[in-house]
């Protein structure tokens, strides 16, 4: 007995070491051996990462008004497995209906979601209706998710809600597809957002660090830290009072003709800085899922056959090469080209009779043109300068999918229509800057859209200058094609352009009207109109292309449709950089200052008050928020210049607030502050420069400053009465 436990004391005692050797053997191949690996495991284990996500770079105008931004949004998703287990489906399916307006359908689909093995998903997004949602509508959501939870007493309801960035669009409409947007993954898709997409979307960063069981970072544990890179801030030239004024323009020439679309382009022919782009139909790139087919960006996608508006380049050219004699005389009505059975005719049957050159312009004669371009410039030169001016390539404009447009120009009859702008196509932004050329003393010139591009960390800035691309025509050649244009809009009798013709400014412009093209020949009642123009003559500041698609009306050409729109983007424009009128002489010879008299508008409707206003091509600012015109500023008859804004007075004075005074004489600042109630600290004489509202002993004043107009010595300065009337404010 005694040896037999002895045997099985020995036995489990073998045993006991084996497996303590066993042990230890596994132990050193853990620790030694193995020790790396798993010493990377654990810190994969005890480790955390958090991503540090950058923002992306502002998109601003040339005066820091933003256009796009991010912003705080949220995300919705749902848990389907612990909605079912509390039975919270129809709550859920109500209440998120009711605050997101998702379909009842659709959101019940999300929250009854399942696996393949039929459990139910433990996360679900709503993506369509619940992603970036606004604070506003997350804070419902919250509110929800607190009341639901309270009414049904369980800890959690299924809703989750999570913070991240999201674009954001201030200004809605305005400049949409020139700004772009991006998609709900954040992928820039159009405009500026996709052409400086690199240096918008700057570089996320990231933290690494160790932690314990719970979660808590370790004092002393291993940190690596990368810092989110914020996107760069670009800077577009765009004024964005320009832009409205070329966007309100626009809206009326939709409203009344109902093109398929409508493109306006402002620029200055100097720097040839885009000023505005716009294009009708528009769209709100915060909801472009709505409307994303309107995002196309027509200014520098679509191509037009530009009709008589390209006789702009017809008649640089013959003016430079000396073939242009404005009182030249030539037998309008039609032109025979040898062996083209048709031939080439004037818009009026028959013509005008035999005229002058000049007046061939006036009247937009396609046989003038042809004459000059076909006839006496020949296709070689034609061509040459065709292409000088940028035709036929791509302009370089800092957008994508910029199109170079078609000049293709084999026989005689198609260099023959060229010359009035016929069998060719282009662009607006083409247009744009060859007639800049002409305007700023023969110079093409790059478009540019971005002023300065800034990173927000370094503040290191670059900047974009003007680019030149070739000289085309000379200084003195310019100057005579403008004098020429000008004569297409002051002359009230032969000039097509005369509704683009602004008192007080001298205006050089040329309609088009250029048939479309319908299958294998041009349609006699498709066509697109355009005006395009720049001002003053003597001092270019603005160019303007307007171009309508397709207006309802087919008897209608761009001196109708465009050309007034032209007139008020361009009165308006001048007015807000401050540009002097330019005067005209009376029966004496003494030069007098142009005026308009103002109408009656008390009384009226704001809408005929409007009307009436527009109907004059002068500027007006409505004073509150009601329907009739109580009062006006100035008061009905007076004698203001074309520029002088116009205010409206709609409600009683205690729910008024201030508007912009810019421009106005301190006599009618007076007036209207005096109705809203505010005490005026007027500094300088002249016309208002600026405002500024401030607070002086608890009392709110308007500071302002005046100067005398453009930079002389005012003739009406400040009269006895004018100072007495600041002193008794």
């Amino acid at each position: 007995m005694k040896k037999r436990i002895r045997l099985r004391t020995l036995l489990f005692g073998g045993i006991m070491t084996l497996l303590f050797l066993i042990l230890i053997s596994r132990i050193y191949v853990v620790q030694v051996v193995e020790g790396a690996k798993w010493y990377d495991l654990a810190k994969i284990r005890w480790s955390a990462a958090e991503q540090l996500v950058a923002k992306r770079g502002t998109i601003t105008d040339r005066s820091g008004n933003v256009l796009a931004m991010d912003t705080i949004a949220y995300n919705v998703s749902v848990n389907p497995q612990m909605i079912n287990e509390n039975g919270l489906t129809e709550d859920i399916i109500d209440g998120l209906h009711e605050i997101l307006g998702i379909s009842k359908d659709e959101l019940r689909g999300i929250v009854t979601a399942k696996k393949e093995d039929g459990t139910y998903l433990k996360n679900r997004e709503v993506r369509n209706g619940g992603w970036q949602i606004e604070k506003s509508v997350a804070d419902e959501i919250r509110k929800f998710r607190v009341e639901l939870s309270e009414e049904k007493e369980v800890y959690d309801v299924g809703i989750d809600l999570a913070e991240n960035l999201k674009r954001y669009y201030p200004r809605k409409t305005l400049a949409s597809q020139l700004v772009g947007f991006l998609d709900r993954d954040g992928a820039a898709m159009t405009g500026i957002e996709a052409f400086f997409d690199d240096q918008l979307r700057g570089e996320d960063g990231y933290i690494k660090y160790e932690k314990d069981g719970k979660r808590v970072q370790l004092a002393e544990g291993d940190v690596e830290y990368k810092p989110a890179a914020d996107g760069q801030q670009v800077q577009l030239t765009i004024d964005n009072d320009i832009q409205h004024y070329v966007e309100e323009a626009l809206q009326e020439i939709v409203k009344q003709y109902a093109p398929k679309s409508a493109t306006a382009i402002a620029a200055d022919p100097n720097t040839m800085e885009i000023l505005a782009m716009a294009n009708m139909p528009q769209y709100d790139p915060n909801e472009y899922w709505k409307n994303n087919s309107s995002s196309y960006n027509h200014a520098i996608k679509s191509l037009y056959e530009p009709g008589s508006t390209f006789k702009i380049v017809t008649l640089a050219a013959a003016v430079e090469e000396g073939l242009f004699d404005p009182d030249e005389l030539y037998k309008s009505g039609e032109f025979k080209i040898k062996g083209v059975a048709q031939p080439i005719r004037d818009i009026k049957r028959g013509g005008w009779g035999t005229i002058t050159f000049l007046e061939g312009l006036k009247y937009s004669s396609n046989v003038a043109f042809v004459k000059l371009g076909y006839e006496r410039l020949g296709s070689e030169k034609l061509q040459s300068y065709i292409s000088n001016f940028g035709f036929g390539t791509k302009t370089g404009i800092e957008l994508g999918s910029e199109q170079k447009g078609v000049v293709n120009l084999r026989y005689p009859l198609e260099i023959a229509n060229a010359t009035f702008g016929q069998g060719v196509s282009v662009t607006p932004i083409q247009q744009v800057a060859a007639v800049a050329a002409i305007a700023n003393g023969g110079k093409l010139l790059k478009p540019q859209i971005v002023k300065s591009i800034t990173d927000p960390l370094t503040k290191a800035t670059q900047t974009f200058e003007p680019q030149l691309v070739r000289q085309v025509i000379s200084e003195e050649t310019s100057k005579k094609v403008g004098e020429y244009l000008e004569q297409v809009v002051s002359d009230m009798d032969k000039g097509t352009g005369k509704n683009a013709y602004i008192e007080g400014y001298r205006v050089a412009g040329k309609t088009g009207t250029a048939q479309k093209v319908d299958g294998k020949s041009y349609s006699t009642s498709k066509f697109v109109v355009s005006f395009i123009g720049y001002a003053p003559v003597d001092d270019p500041k603005i160019v303007v292309y307007i171009v309508v698609d397709e207006p309802n009306d087919p008897l209608v050409g761009g001196g109708k449709v465009a050309a007034p729109a032209f007139k008020q983007i361009v009165l308006k424009s001048l007015r807000k950089m401050g540009v002097a009128p330019n005067y005209s002489a009376d029966s004496e010879n003494a030069l007098k200052e142009v005026t308009i008299t103002v109408p009656d508008l008390t009384d009226l409707s704001v809408a005929q008050a409007k009307a009436e206003l527009n109907a004059k091509a002068m500027t007006y600012e409505l004073v509150g928020n009601g329907k009739t015109v109580l009062q006006q500023i100035p008061a009905a008859s007076s004698a203001v210049h074309p520029t002088q804004r116009i205010y409206l007075i709609t409600e009683q004075r205690e729910k008024l607030a201030i508007p912009d005074l810019t421009g106005l004489s301190l006599r009618d600042a007076l007036e209207i502050t005096s109705l809203i109630g505010i005490r005026l600290i007027p500094e300088g004489q002249g016309y208002i420069l600026s405002q500024k509202e401030e607070t002086l002993n608890n009392v709110r004043v308007l500071k302002v400053v005046l100067a005398p107009p453009f930079g002389e010595a005012s003739s009406s300065e400040l009269d006895e009465a004018d100072q007495q009337e600041t002193a008794n404010q």
